[in-house]
């Protein structure tokens, strides 16, 4: 298999949202924009990835289960403390969770998908 990119996608259903969520609280750029009818589309870069958010989704604001939404996207950051203070200043009640294997955040975006952001430096391969 000769993989030329790869991407993740997620269908969002409070679209605008989602779109300004993560290009404002991560700032992720857009890579490009579609529309077709109803049907849009965001591709942001992702590292060396994409992420693709879509609409059709199913949002719970609340934060979906596991069960829900089996996927956590991951954003490793070389200063925790600064994030978090970033994703208060976003309006989101957040706090660091500290555990044996590093330190983390844990929140959600506007539809309820899970995010995780953890300090780098306690990150191993």
């Amino acid at each position: 298999m000769n993989i030329q990119r790869h991407g993740i996608i997620l269908n969002c259903e409070h679209f605008d949202a989602c779109v300004d969520f993560y290009r404002t609280l991560f700032g992720l750029p857009v890579m490009f924009e579609k529309q077709e009818g109803d049907f849009r589309l965001c591709c942001l870069a992702f590292g060396e990835s994409y992420l693709m958010l879509e609409t059709e989704g199913h949002a719970k604001p609340a934060g979906k289960s596991i069960a829900e939404s089996p996927h956590k996207l991951r954003f490793n950051v070389d200063d925790i403390q600064a994030t978090l203070a970033d994703v208060r200043t976003f309006g989101i009640d957040a706090d660091i969770t500290v555990t044996d294997w590093g330190s983390v955040i844990n929140i959600c975006d506007p539809d309820g998908n899970r995010i995780g952001i953890r300090d780098e430096a306690s990150f191993a391969l």
